[in-house]
Order: C-alpha cells, then structure tokens, then sequence
C-alpha cells in the first residue's frame, strides 16, 4: 500500500508545495492525486522564481504577454502566476468537490513586501481572490502582527486564508481566534460559513534547526557530561514538540459551544497545516517531520522529495498525539537550558518574511530580465564598464538596496530614502508618464486646435526645467508638416530676445509661457515684451489669442493669463520640481504643440518605466544602477560627469546638465556635469572623471576606441545606445530616476535647489536698486583696459596679486587659471547671446583650458545656467573656478517696467557673482566692452597667451 495514499486514513491530507507550467500541462499534478492522493498544491514566491527564473519554460509566455503590450514587471509576473494557480484549481476541482470544500485548494501567496502592511494586505488578497476567481484557491496571509486583522477581514469577507510563517503556539492561537472571529462575523453578515476554509501552516524543520544551533552552542560549553547529554537530548525533539503542542491548542480551540454554533452552520476548523517538513539536518530521517506528526484533520504540505521519501519508506502510525507529556516536558527543559522558544519563533518570523522577500527580489529580477530580453532593442541598451573597486562597490550598495528595499521604498514616495525632509512632496515625476498617457487625448486636440489655428512658429518662453526639455524635443525630432517650428527662449540678453523676435512672423507665432509659479522673473518679463509686440501686430483684443500658459494651479502666472484671455492654460503638477517635468505638460505641451506624436513618445518612456519600477530590484534596473555608479563615484572624487551625446541627440545633454547639477550640487557635495566637451587627449584626464556615451543605434559609434581606452585606463564608462532618436522619452525618465538615486547615495535631498534662491534674492535687491536711483550700485574693478574691466571681491584680489596679477590682462588671467588644481573644473559662465559664433569662441576657450591645464571644463550661457549648473557651482563642491564673462547688449526694453532686459541681465549676472564670492569661490569676472565678437576674440588670445605665459 503507498504509505503517501495511506495517510488519508489516518486523516491526514497531503498536499504538495510544489508548482510549475509544465508540472501541470504535462499531467504530472494529475498523477499524484490519483497514485498518491495528493490534496492540494502550496506556492510562495521561492517556488515560483525556481520555476521562472531556473528554466526557459516561461519565455514563450512571456512573449506572448509582450506581443500584446508591454507591462510593469510584477504585473507581468502575476499574470503567470494566476494562470498556473488557475490551471492547478482546475485540476484539483474533483478533489475540492469530493471532500465536501475540505481539500482541493491552491494557495497564492500575498506580496511579502506587505508582510508588515495590514491595509496593504488586506487590499492585495482581496484583489487576487477577485482575479483568480477559483472557490478553491487560499490567499496565503503571513502570520505578522499585522497579518492577524488582516486575515480575521478577510475570513469575514468570505475569502479562504492559509496562514503562513506560523512558529510560535501563542501566535496560532491568536491566528485560530482571528479565523473564529472572521468566520462570526461573515456568518452575522449574511454569509455562508461552509463555504470558507482555511490552514495554519505551522512550520517545523525550521524550529529544530534554530534551537539545534543554540543548544550545540551551549553543549560546547558545558563542562558536566551529564549536563551536555541532557542538551543533546532535545536535538531534532523541539519542534515536533512544539506542533504537537499546538495540536492540544487546536483541540481546544475548535470544541465548545462557540464553535458549536459554527459548526451547526457547517462551518469547517482551521486544520492546522505542517509546513516546512523537509528535513535539513541530514543526521534526521528524511521523513520525519511526517511520520511524527500524522493525525486526524491535519494537513501536511510536501516538498517532492520529501513526497518521494515517504512514498519509499514511510513508516504510519498515528503519532500525532503520542507523547504529549514528554513534549510540555521537552519544551520545560529548553527553557531550563536558557533558550527562548518564543525569541527563536520571533526571530524566524522575521527570517521567514526576510527569505520570501529575497525570493520575490530573485523572481521579479529574473522576471525583468525576461522582459527586457523579449523588448530587446525598444528599450535602450545600457553598459556599465567599472574598474574593479568601484564595480565591487556598485555590487555592495545595489545589494544593501535591495535587502533595505530602498527601490520600492523611493517609488512609496519615502522621504527617509533621502534626508527625511520635503522630498516626499516632490516625486509627482514619478507618474507623470502614466497620468499624461491618460489624457493623451487632450495632446492631441491640442495638436489639433494648433494645426487647424495654422501657426507657423511657436516660441517656448521659460526657464531651467520649462526650457531645456522642450529645447531637446525641438533639436531632436524633425519639423512636421503642418505644425509650427518650435522655437525656445530662456535668455534675458536683448540680442537673444530680439533675435527670436526677428525669427518669426508674429502674426503666425504662438507662444507657450511656461513657468509653475508665475513668481520667476524671465518669463514674466518675456511674456510681456512679446504680449505687448503681439498686441501691436494684431491688436490688443486678439493678442490672447497667440497665448498659452503652462503654470501651476492657483499661481500668479495662470492670474496674468486669466486677465488676458490666454487661449489656453494648461495645468502642470505641483509636486514636480521644473528639472523633473519634461515628461508632464511642461514638456509635453510643446510637444504636442509641435505636431510631435505625444502617445509614441509617452510609450517610449513608458517602456523605461516599466524596467526601472518598484518591482525592478536593484542589479536589474538600469536607472537604479546608474545612479548608484553614478552616486558611488561622485563620492569617490569621480564627480565630473562628462556627457557625450552623438549628433541625433546632442541637446540632451544641456538637459541632463541641469537635472544633475542642480539635483546634487548641496550642501558642499554633488555631481558636476560636463556637457559639450568632446574627448581629447586620454592623458590629459585625471581621475575626477565619469564618462556616459549616448548615441543611436543607426549612428557611427566615433567614439568606440577612445572609450576603450578611457576604459583600460580605469575610468568608469556608461554607454547607453538608443533605438532611436524618437525614444528620448526613455532617456529623460532613466536619468531622472538615476539623479535621484544619486542625490540618496550622496545624502542630499535632490528636489532642492537653496542656491538658485540665493542668486535670485541678489538680483532682486539690485534691480530695486535701480528702480529706486536709475542705476546698478557703483563697483570697482581690480583691472581696467580701453578693451575690459576685471572684477572680483577683495579676498579673491588679494589671491590673484599674490599669485602674481599686476596691471595686465594676462597676468591676472594666468593667476587666476593658476588657481585650477587636480580634481577642479574651470567654469566659462558668458552672459551673452547664445548663437553659433559664441558657442564656438567659448568651445575654443574651454578645449584650450582643458588640454593646458588638464581639468574639466564648463561653457555656460547666461542667464540661463543659474536655472541649471548655477545651483552646483555654488552649493556644490569647492573645485571650481570661475570666470566670469559680461557685455552690455544694445538694450531692449520691457513693457511696464523701470528696468529693461539689459538691466536685468546684469542685475543677474552681478548676483550670480556676489553669491560665488561670498561662498568663497574662485571667480574673476571680465567685462567686455566694444564689440562683443572682438571682445571675445582678444580674450581668447589672452587666455592662450596667459596659458603658455613661463
């Protein structure tokens, strides 16, 4: 007779923890209920990720699911689970009936990350018993503190529970009381009692190995024989003890007129279930954890070994009662011995949800992989080449991420990740993509109003994050037919604004005014001097007509508009900082504006959403590694990050400048990006460096052999290749969730930006100033020429005199680029227009600063940048020296305002400088006067003079 068949008649039920596919199709969960009379099958999440994650047998399922949209890893993993569930439920239906409800369950395991979340709990099972839709499936509940009202809600909604990570016999009572209770109260309700079940599984093996531990301690250190044999006595004895004890509780628990009246309603008892019954010590019989612990109305739930072992030698006898005094007794003596049962159920408790915790991270890891597998090239490709310290460090920290769960924790919108501070208010970046894909159908009447209204240009009148992201979508993607050409203006230089006035035809133009409080200066300032040119060109009643606002709920800005009749005015999110907000209305208006196929772009980033979610632990979540190497090697003195982007995507790294920069640069720490400084001469690179390489597929990868050898020289290299130019989108999200894991492993919080403020409250002081006596405040320069004046405070004069300034141009640059040591950066910060011939008079300055000196260097337009790098160079860390550029523009003024763009430019550029030295930063301002493009030829020629200058 096989003894596994045979337990039924000892009434005990044998049900199988074991699941998979093809364990199922192939007919072999069939065999065992009919050969061995197995009664039912138990999972959790180390099950399934054995099965997934240890074979190929889930691909072709997976690509199926993909093939038919892609979906957030979790959700793609539990659509596998529920459908295997389903097809066991199916197979164990027969059973279930036959046993009147009693056996023929499933049990699916609840998330073990809501282990210590009631509400949490509570919410998933009953979304799984929904979806599963099976009468015989049991939602398995951890029995937690937090589990136990949990599952007495979820017994009184009708839903059968099995009970899982049971250890102790005081929390099996509180469980069988929470089952009873559960059970009154559906019953009162209305409900049928016989149609709930449920099991406490109760774990043994686990028990002995714990106490086998403790007492092998103390048998070590006992010097009495006698006293060491009385240890070894209760080896491999506590936990069949313990269940046996638990049994009597069992007994008592379910006899008595309570339950009586239960059971007259055809209620059934909560059978206690043995779990864990493998045996780990290999000095134990293999099958013991069954043949002690056979009795009536019990269930024990088999790995297939244990099944097979027991099925060979089985050995049956009602055993689950025998022994009883000698268990109180054994049980006695442990505590004699000083070892706390209750200590080591608590402890194990933890382990338990520590242990089905990894194995969800096993399985949702291996789960992400599959998927990024079957997406192959729909989600760009990254690499990360690291030298071997910081590649170990990389594998540390993303395995204390993991284990801290700091991944979900940041998608929960945990402060604590960070500083604890306000950065919980911030993360609406979080779901900007999702929430925009749901009204993807305002984008596109808005596309639709644009290209019926037939405007031919559109201006993006904004700042900082309102600006840069728009500014990548009108330099990456091409004009359509039919929509306006995009244009951005974020500079309150009188050439730029009058350029982009020369630009385009007023009449035809629309402009977007973005800014999320209405309070910033160049928007506002913008706004009105092109309201009131707009107004003249077409007339002050229709002048709205050619608006539309980007602004925050409640803010000034969406006032002004109100008050002008704006066309539109479109709403952004208040808890997303302007760097995080390409992917809300901020960047998507444009957009859309643009004629830019807004649902395409939104799945693009939504594809990287997807692979850098809560449920994407962290050595399979690109962003997350990103920004952990980034972080770990900005810590490291690693801290310029020099960004390369092929010519497809050149302007994203003026974006992800700003986003980096203004992020981490705090508090005396940061990040400091390199943005449009191609590669040189490999030896002239110190270790200060963080190379990230983004290009597109169907472009020449130019700089395959430099990075090599940046690489064998043991700088750290990302490369990251997309499809396509068109799927930016994913690059804004990856680089957002990377800045912010960043900031966590630099202990920042990176949705501040205190010394942006600083710089604003210095100009507004100045241009009161001038409102107040017709002129900026008198100040001094250290230098003086027909050409330039030279302008610092006194302790970074008296720096330079020391250092060897006298009364020429170049000796004071040659002081001043003297101060640039190993690990600074050297920082061109040009408040002038922001065209072709500048950007290359400023390149040919900084690749000649770069190659002489052997720093990283920065060329930055002003105003522009205090919206972006300003925050760094001022909060950031002390490596950087400054310089400075001015030139007075021929002035434009602004309608309603005492001081005009010339103005308030250099009220800009004077705060910006009065903050770098009053942090004590190493800064030199030059004031060009005459012509600008001489000006800045003849200070590139002191610079080169000053760089070879013995």
């Amino acid at each position: 007779m096989n003894p596994v068949k045979s337990l039924e008649h000892h009434g005990q039920a044998v049900w199988l923890d074991f699941l998979a596919r093809g364990f199922v199709a192939n007919g072999d969960l069939k065999t065992l209920i009919e050969a061995d009379g197995v009664k039912g099958v138990t999972s959790n999440p180390a099950i399934f990720e054995k099965a997934i994650g240890g074979s190929d047998e889930y691909d072709g399922a997976i690509g199926v699911a993909l093939a038919q949209g892609d979906q957030p890893v979790a959700e793609l993993y539990e659509a596998l689970a529920v459908e295997d569930i389903q097809h066991a439920a199916d197979v164990l239906q027969p059973v279930y009936h036959q046993s009147g409800g009693n056996d023929g369950f499933v049990s699916l395991e609840v998330s073990p990350y809501l282990a210590r979340d009631c509400e949490g709990t509570i919410a998933e099972a009953e979304r799984l018993w929904r979806r599963v839709d099976r009468r015989n499936l049991m939602v398995k509940v951890p029995a937690t503190p937090e589990g136990i009202p949990a599952i007495r809600h979820l017994i009184s909604k009708g839903i059968s529970i099995n009970v899982t990570l049971l250890f102790s016999q005081a929390m099996y009572i509180a469980v069988a009381e929470a089952f009873i209770d559960g059970l009154e109260a559906y019953a009162k309700s209305g409900g049928d009692p016989a149609q709930v079940a449920s099991v406490a599984s109760f774990f043994v093996s686990r028990i002995d190995s714990a106490v086998d531990k403790q007492l092998d301690d103390k048998i070590a250190k006992a010097n009495d024989p006698a006293e060491q044999a009385k240890l070894a006595a209760l080896k491999g004895k506590i936990a069949i003890a313990n269940a046996k004890l638990a049994y009597q509780h069992y007994k008592r628990l379910f006899t008595g007129s309570r339950w009586d009246q239960l059971a007259a309603r055809g209620a059934k008892p909560q059978r206690l279930l043995w779990a864990s019954t493998g045996t780990k010590n290999k000095a134990y019989r293999d099958t013991l954890y069954v043949e002690e612990l056979i009795g009536p109305n019990t269930v024990n739930t088999v790995p297939p070994a244990t099944l097979d072992a027991f099925r060979d030698h089985g050995q049956l006898r009602d055993s689950l009662e025998d022994g009883v005094d000698q268990a109180e007794q054994a049980l006695a003596a442990l505590q004699a011995a000083g070892i706390s049962l209750e200590a080591i159920a608590d402890h194990l408790l933890a382990d338990g949800v520590q242990q089905f915790s990894d194995a969800a991270d096993k399985l949702l890891g291996a789960v992400a992989q599959k998927r990024a597998k079957v997406l192959g090239a729909r989600i760009g490709a990254q690499t990360l080449a690291l030298d071997a310290t910081l590649g170990q460090a990389l594998a540390e920290c993303s395995e204390q991420w993991r284990a801290q769960g700091l991944v979900r924790r940041l998608w929960a919108r945990d402060a604590a990740v960070w500083t604890g501070s306000d950065e919980a208010k911030w993360l609406g970046w979080l779901d900007s993509a999702a929430a925009a894909k749901a009204k993807q159908s305002d984008y596109q009447e808005l596309a639709s109003w644009v290209q019926q209204r037939g405007f031919t240009d559109a201006v993006v009148l904004g700042m900082g994050g309102s600006s840069l992201g728009p500014e990548v979508l009108a330099q990456t993607f091409a004009p359509r037919a039919g929509f306006p050409k995009l244009h951005v203006l974020d500079s309150t230089d009188p050439a730029q604004v009058r350029a982009i006035r020369n630009a385009v035809t007023l009449p035809k133009t629309l402009f977007i005014v973005s800014s999320k409080s209405g309070g910033t200066t160049e928007p506002n300032v913008m706004k009105a001097y092109f309201y009131d040119e707009v107004s003249k060109a077409v007339g002050a009643d229709k002048a709205g007509d050619h608006f539309l606002a980007v602004t925050d709920p409640g803010s000034s800005m969406e006032k002004v508009a109100q008050q002008q009749r704006f066309a539109r005015i479109v709403h952004g999110e208040p808890t997303i900082g302007g760097r995080y907000s390409v992917l809300s209305p901020f960047g998507l208006v444009p957009a859309a504006v643009a004629g830019i196929d807004v649902g395409r772009f939104l799945d693009a980033a939504l594809t990287m959403v997807r692979g850098c979610g809560g449920d994407v632990p962290p050595a399979q979540n690109p962003a997350v590694q990103l920004g952990l190497a980034l972080g770990l090697a900005g810590r490291a003195g690693r801290d310029k990050v020099t960004m390369l982007c092929s010519p497809a995507v050149a302007d994203f790294g003026a974006w992800a400048e700003q986003l980096i920069a203004e992020s981490t640069g705090k508090d005396g720490k940061g990040l400091i990006p390199i943005d449009g400084e191609p590669l040189g001469d490999i030896a002239r690179y110190g270790d200060d460096r963080f190379f990230i390489d983004l290009r597109t597929a169907g472009e020449p990868d130019r700089n395959a052999d430099q990075l090599a050898t940046l690489q064998q020289a043991g700088h750290p290299v990302a490369r990251i290749v997309l499809n396509s130019a068109e799927d930016i989108g994913q690059e804004f999200f990856r680089f957002e969730l990377a800045t912010a894991v960043a900031g966590a492993v630099l202990g920042i919080n990176p949705f501040d930006q205190p010394d942006v403020e600083s710089t604003k409250i210095k100009t507004r002081e100045l241009i009161a100033a001038f409102e107040q006596s017709g002129a900026l405040p008198a100040e001094a320069a250290v230098f003086s020429s027909a050409e330039l004046d030279l302008f610092t405070d006194a302790a970074n004069a008296a720096a330079l005199r020391a250092a060897g300034a006298q009364d020429d141009l170049v000796s004071w640059l040659k002081a001043h680029l003297g101060r640039a040591g190993s690990g600074d950066y050297l920082a061109l910060l040009a408040y002038i227009e922001r065209n072709a011939a500048h950007i290359e008079a400023l390149q040919s300055m900084r690749l000649a600063l770069r190659d002489a000196l052997g720093v990283a260097t920065c060329a930055e337009f002003g105003p522009r940048f205090l919206h972006s790098t300003g925050q760094a160079y001022k909060g950031g860390p002390d490596s950087g020296v400054f310089l400075q550029i001015t030139h007075d523009a021929a002035d434009l003024a602004v309608p309603g305002q005492a001081a005009s763009f010339g103005i308030i430019k250099a009220a800009q550029a004077r705060g910006d400088f009065n903050v770098l030295t009053e942090r004590g930063r190493r800064a030199l301002r030059v004031h060009l006067k005459g012509e600008l493009g001489s000006g800045l030829a003849a200070l590139g020629n002191a610079l080169t003079k000053a760089l070879s200058k013995g």
